[in-house]
């Protein structure tokens, strides 16, 4: 968090929270009030400042005020770098993969060591290549897509997503499960008692 943000934060602690003006959407953009953000400073600005709180609402700390994202679908969205490493939408990389899980549109959502994440659907070919079977096999094109197609489905095709060393099952899910899974809000709100702007 920037030095200037927790300063202003010390001097103005009860800046009330700002709701429904700010927006992740699926590939990683930022969005105010449905427009995207386009300025360079900006992006990396709020890339800076972004965590979340206690209760698994994510935000933007602009200064002293929070600004809580409304999520398309995960509070992270992961590309792959120019070395075929994972990174977040704000450019960190990711060490671990915990989880893995895919939903019934093909989205690939991932549990890493900054929290619940998807794979941005530009980087899913090459994701593909990470997955093998029980045995630590590549399947082949045709057999790959035919297992793809069982999870998305519903069903555990046995498969595994390997990265960074590591292998995790590929389980299938529902897309409504996920927040409460893994623990984040997709629309944060107000708390009782707690003081907003909207």
């Amino acid at each position: 968090m920037d030095e200037i943000v927790q300063k202003a934060m010390a001097k103005w602690p009860n800046v009330p929270a700002v709701f429904g003006w700010l927006a992740l959407d699926l590939r990683g953009q930022w969005l105010i009030r449905q427009e995207p953000v386009t300025n360079a400073l900006m992006i990396e600005y709020i890339g800076r400042n972004y965590g979340h709180d206690e209760h698994g609402r994510w935000y933007f700390q602009n200064g002293p005020q929070r600004v809580f994202a409304t999520l398309a679908y995960a509070p992270w969205v992961l590309r792959l770098d120019g070395d075929e490493r994972l990174v977040t939408h704000t450019g960190v990389s990711v060490v671990s993969v915990r989880s893995a899980w895919m939903d019934r549109a093909g989205i690939i959502v991932l549990e890493t060591e900054h929290g619940a994440a998807i794979v941005d659907d530009r980087d899913l070919e090459t994701i593909s290549q990470w997955v093998s079977d029980g045995a630590g096999r590549t399947p082949d094109e045709d057999h790959l897509a035919e297992a793809l197609e069982r999870v998305q489905a519903g069903e555990d095709a046995g498969l595994r997503l390997g990265y960074a060393g590591m292998s995790v099952p590929l389980l299938p899910a529902q897309a409504t499960e996920i927040a409460s899974r893994l623990a984040f809000v997709r629309e944060p709100g107000p708390l009782p008692a707690e003081a907003a702007i909207d």
